[in-house]
């Protein structure tokens, strides 16, 4: 069984980290029995996928090698919407043990499904990417991604857990009694948004509580792109090692890569998780190096398999081996997307969600800018939109009251609160062509 064990450099034993060391002649083996298996399922029980592989003159069949996989069509978030909430469901409900949700552009979510099966994968992925950012049996993780339909919390809970560590399940918010538990309980390791660890920081020296001097000694950081100069400035305020995650709940969760003690890019699990970079104009496939669009096939999903998800994230596949020694491949840290998406606190976030919410309120024009900001490392969404002359003219109390339908209309579809300022009619700047709708001032000096 020794083969099967791998033995880190701290001395722990994760055999579930044993696919990560593969020789790549049987991880490709492995990958094209599965990928054969999964299409085949998806085929016989989820009608979206049968009747686009039909159109193409298509079978599971066709795939012989795992380049064939290219001619298959590819599935888009639209998808999800359009058959909301089951239809791309491929195992009955009898079999569903879990269903997680994110928000959709008109407020109706899109659904993730999990059998027994997809929950004890997802655990274990989450496991080998604790054990890739050094965490071990012992280790104190404080989670505080979010709990619920979102799918950060529970993930990462669940491979804490397969990990042996123990889990302090906290979720979001609540800054003072975050940081009261990180030093009361000895708290070695901890899981948010890295904007969120960044104010953090913040309150902690506020508090007169240094992170430096408590036993932090990890932080896994996922759900919004960051930079590396935000991983030094968090490595050299906390005195710890920040490592990079990523996961889409459409695949399954956090958990489809991580990076490595290395922290040069992220190892994809791909025994789970095929990875393809595409051409985000044409959808030609590219070769590892070059940049583009990264699309993702599940290779052991049961409930909802995947095929050829474009994700509209921009990266590229690693070539060269990783020092850390794995043989799954590595993508590099995933800086933009290919749409309009925007993260705010690990929300994500769509222009037509507030237009939606906007157009819902008596008394709202259709001209609206949203205004990216980013104060103290913290990225910040003000709305500002146009009301009629006959509310904008009105006093003051009557104003408040529009501000403040407008701003929980908002929140019903987003879930989080963000600013909001109504301004008076003709003030936002009408275009001839496609509306400027997001002004990024993030980057501004």
């Amino acid at each position: 069984m020794q083969s099967e064990l791998w033995n880190d450099a701290a001395g722990g034993f994760h055999p579930v980290s044993a696919p990560d060391f593969l020789p790549q002649a049987q991880l490709q083996e492995m990958q094209l029995r599965r990928l054969r298996a999964v299409v085949a399922r998806a085929y016989q029980h989820v009608e979206l996928v049968r009747q686009r592989m039909d159109e193409r003159g298509l079978t599971p069949d066709h795939l012989r090698t795992l380049d064939d996989l290219q001619h298959l069509p590819f599935m888009v978030k639209t998808d999800l919407r359009d058959t909301y909430p089951f239809g791309l469901f491929a195992s009955p409900m009898s079999d569903v043990v879990r269903l997680h949700a994110s928000s959709g552009t008109t407020g109706k979510p899109i659904v993730v499904a999990y059998t027994q099966e997809d929950i004890e994968v997802w655990a274990s992925v989450m496991t080998r990417t604790f054990a890739a950012c050094g965490l071990h049996r012992g280790d104190i993780l404080q989670n505080a991604f979010g709990y619920g339909l979102f799918t950060g919390g529970l993930g990462a809970h669940y491979g804490a857990e397969m990990l042996g560590a123990t889990v302090i399940p906290i979720s979001g918010g609540n800054t003072d009694r975050q940081i009261m538990v990180m030093r009361d309980f000895g708290v070695t390791a901890l899981c948010c948004t890295p904007s969120y660890f960044t104010y953090l920081i913040e309150r902690a020296a506020e508090l007169e509580a240094d992170l430096r001097t408590m036993p932090l000694k990890v932080g896994i950081f996922g759900a919004e792109p960051w930079t590396e100069a935000m991983r030094q400035h968090i490595e050299a305020a906390a005195d710890i090692k920040a490592y990079d995650i990523y996961g889409l709940s459409e695949i399954i969760g956090p958990g489809v890569a991580s990076e490595c003690a290395a922290q040069d890019g992220l190892h994809i699990f791909e025994d789970h998780f095929y990875p393809e970079i595409i051409d985000p104009d044409s959808g030609e496939r590219l070769p590892d190096g070059e940049e583009g669009e990264l699309v993702i096939t599940t290779l052991s999903k049961k409930a909802m398999p995947v095929i050829r998800y474009r994700t509209r994230d921009i990266t590229r596949i690693l070539p060269e081996p990783c020092r850390c020694g794995r043989s799954i491949r590595r993508i590099r840290r995933i800086g933009r997307r290919s749409d309009d998406m925007i993260i705010i606190r690990g929300v994500n976030i769509y222009p037509s969600q507030i237009e939606a919410a906007l157009l819902t309120v008596e008394g709202t024009l259709p001209h609206y800018q949203i205004l990216l900001t980013r104060e103290q490392g913290l990225d910040q969404m003000t709305i500002e939109v146009e009301v009629t002359p006959e509310v904008f003219s009105d006093e003051i109390r009557v104003m408040e009251a529009m501000r403040t339908r407008l701003a929980q209309a908002i929140e019903r579809v987003i879930g989080i609160r963000v600013g909001l300022r109504l301004v008076e009619p003709r003030s936002i700047e009408r275009s001839q062509g496609k509306a400027r709708r997001v002004i990024d001032q993030r980057n501004a000096s």
